[in-house]
C-alpha cells in the first residue's frame, strides 16, 4: 500500500500544513501557544452554525470525549481525527501500511495520509448528520436570503467541514509548538466543562425529574424539600445515591484515585551512559504503557456503530434498511438488535433491570432481564477486548514497541548495565516487559473505563471521559516536568527527542 500512497503523494502534498519550529521552542512560549489554542477552542465552541434549525444530537453521550459542541462550528470535534487514527491503526496493525516512521520520507507520507483521511472523515461524518435529518436547515433563514433549502444544507456542510479542519490544524499547532497534543487538550477541556456543570449548575431541565442539573444545588433542593426521616429510609438513601448524585460523586473520586495509582505504577529499566562514567538513568515502563488514547479509539468505534445503526434504521435500503436485527431505535435510543447490545452503558439506569425496564417502558418498549444481561456482557467484552487490541496497535505505530525503544536508547548513547551495547540485546530485554505490560495495562484500562460507566459520573461526563482526563492530565504533568528539566539541562534533550 505504501507504493500507492507514493503515487497519491503529489495530490496529498497540496494539503496545507503547520510549519514546525526550526529551532528549540522555549518552555514559556510552548505554554503560551497551548493556552492560546485552548482559548481559541473555547471561543469556537460558542460560534453557532449559521442557518441551523432544529437539531438532534446523535453524539450526546460522546460529546465529552469527542470534544465537540452541538450546533457550533466545533460540531464534529475530534471525531474525524480519531476515525482517521482508527483506520491508520488497523492498516498498520494488519501490515498493509508498511512505513518506517524513523525514515523522514515515510514519516512525511504517514502524516500527509493522516490529514487526507481527516478531510475525508469530515465529510463522512458531516453528510449523514445534515442529509439524514439530524441537523435541519432553518426555513426562515432560507426565505430571508432568498435561496432554496438545499443551499442552506450546503452552507451547513461547509461550516461543519471547516470546523473539523480547524480542529485538525489546532491539534497540529499544539503538537509542534505547544505541549502535549491538541486532541488530548480538547478532551480535557470538554470533560472538565461537563464536570463543573454537573457539580454546580443550578438550571432545572424541562423534562424528567424536576431537580437542578448540578449535584450541589440538587442536594440542597432535596434536603430543603424532603423531610430528613424520609431521606434516611432505604428508599430515601437509594434516591440520594441514584437521583441525588452521591453515587456519581463517589464514582468520580474513585476513578481519579484508581487511575492516578495505575499511572504511578511502573517497571523501571536501569540505564547507564556508554561514554560518560557515572551518568545513569531509568526507562519507565508504566502499567498503562499505551496511555489512555486507545480508549478514545474504542469509544469512537462504538459511536460510529451507533451512528451507522441509526442511519440504517431510518433508511429504506433493501435488506439492511429498517432491519430490527441490525438495530431498532426509538428516537435516538437503541432498543433492540446488534446496535442495542453494543450500545454504551452510561449509568445505573442502563443496566439495573428495574431502572432499565422503567426507562424503556416510558418509550412503550418492554425488555427482559436476559436481554439486559446480554447487553452488559456484549458491552464489557467489546470494550475490554477493544482496549487491549488498540493498545497493541498503538505501541506498534507510535514508536513504543521494543525495537523502537531499543533504537531510541541506543541513539542517545545509553545502554542497559550488565549487557552489551547492542540494539538486538536491548530489544530482547525490553521484549520481556513491554508486550506483557501493554496487554495487562490495556485490560485494566478497559475494565476501569467500562465499569466506571456503570456507576455514572458528574455531569454525564462518562467514566471513560473522566478516565481519559485524569490520564491526560497526568501525562501532561510529566511532559511539563520533562520540558522544565530540558530547559535546565539542554544536554539531555536528545534522550527525550
Amino acid at each position: 500500500m505504501a507504493s500507492y500512497l507514493e503515487k497519491l503523494l503529489p495530490v496529498m502534498s497540496k494539503i496545507p500544513s503547520v510549519r514546525g519550529p526550526k529551532k528549540h521552542v522555549h518552555f514559556k512560549k510552548k505554554i503560551l501557544w497551548t493556552i492560546g489554542v485552548l482559548a481559541l477552542y473555547f471561543i469556537l465552541t460558542n460560534v453557532p452554525l449559521f442557518g441551523l434549525g432544529e437539531s438532534i444530537d446523535i453524539f450526546s453521550y460522546y460529546r465529552a470525549i469527542l470534544a465537540g459542541q452541538q450546533g457550533s462550528l466545533m460540531q464534529l470535534g475530534i471525531g474525524p481525527i480519531v476515525d482517521a487514527g482508527i483506520v491508520l491503526q488497523l492498516l498498520s496493525g494488519s501490515g498493509l501500511l508498511s512505513l518506517d516512521l524513523n525514515d523522514p520520507k515515510d514519516q512525511y507520507i504517514y502524516q500527509t495520509f493522516q490529514k487526507f483521511l481527516v478531510i475525508i472523515f469530515c465529510f463522512v461524518m458531516a453528510v449523514p448528520q445534515i442529509y439524514g435529518g439530524f441537523l435541519a436547515p432553518n426555513q426562515a433563514v432560507a426565505q430571508t436570503l432568498g435561496i432554496p433549502v438545499f443551499g442552506i444544507r450546503l452552507l451547513l456542510l461547509a461550516q461543519i467541514v471547516v470546523g473539523g479542519l480547524i480542529i485538525m490544524y489546532l491539534d497540529e499547532i499544539v503538537s509542534k509548538w505547544g505541549i502535549g497534543s491538541g486532541v488530548s487538550l480538547f478532551i480535557v477541556a470538554g470533560v472538565s466543562q461537563q464536570i463543573i456543570q454537573g457539580l454546580i449548575y443550578w438550571k432545572i431541565p424541562s423534562v424528567g425529574l424536576q431537580l437542578p442539573v448540578g449535584v450541589i444545588p440538587k442536594l440542597f433542593h432535596i434536603f430543603v424539600t424532603y423531610p430528613v426521616n424520609q431521606l434516611l429510609s432505604l428508599q430515601g438513601l437509594s434516591f440520594l445515591l441514584l437521583r441525588g448524585g452521591l453515587l456519581a460523586i463517589a464514582s468520580t473520586i474513585i476513578i481519579f484515585a484508581v487511575v492516578i495509582y495505575c499511572e504511578s505504577t511502573r517497571v523501571e529499566i536501569p540505564l547507564s551512559h556508554g561514554n560518560v562514567r557515572g551518568a545513569r538513568g531509568r526507562y519507565p515502563i508504566k502499567l498503562i504503557y499505551a496511555s489512555v488514547l486507545p480508549i478514545i479509539l474504542v469509544r469512537a468505534l462504538i459511536a460510529n456503530i451507533q451512528l451507522m445503526g441509526l442511519m440504517l434504521w431510518n433508511s429504506n435500503l433493501p435488506l439492511i434498511g429498517s432491519n430490527a436485527f441490525i438495530g431498532e431505535y426509538v428516537g435516538q435510543t437503541p432498543i433492540g438488535g446488534i446496535a442495542y447490545y453494543f450500545s454504551s452503558i452510561n449509568g445505573p439506569q442502563d443496566w439495573i433491570p428495574s431502572l432499565a425496564q422503567q426507562q424503556l417502558a416510558q418509550m412503550g418498549v418492554a425488555i427482559g432481564t436476559g436481554q439486559i444481561a446480554l447487553h452488559i456482557i456484549c458491552y464489557l467484552s467489546f470494550f475490554i477486548i477493544g482496549s487491549v487490541a488498540f493498545s497493541i496497535f498503538w505501541i506498534r505505530t507510535t514508536g513504543m514497541a521494543p525495537e523502537d525503544v531499543a533504537q531510541q536508547i541506543s541513539s542517545s548513547g545509553m545502554q542497559i548495565p550488565g549487557f552489551r551495547r547492542n540494539i538486538n540485546v536491548m530489544k530482547k530485554v525490553l521484549a520481556k516487559y513491554i508486550p506483557k505490560v501493554t496487554i495487562i495495562g490495556g485490560l485494566i484500562l478497559g475494565v476501569i473505563a467500562a465499569l466506571s460507566n456503570f456507576l455514572g459520573t458528574l455531569g454525564n461526563a462518562t467514566g471513560t471521559g473522566i478516565l481519559l482526563t485524569v490520564g491526560i492530565l497526568y501525562k501532561l504533568y510529566e511532559e511539563i516536568a520533562e520540558e522544565q528539566l530540558m530547559e535546565m539541562y539542554p544536554s539531555i534533550r536528545n534522550l527525550f527527542s
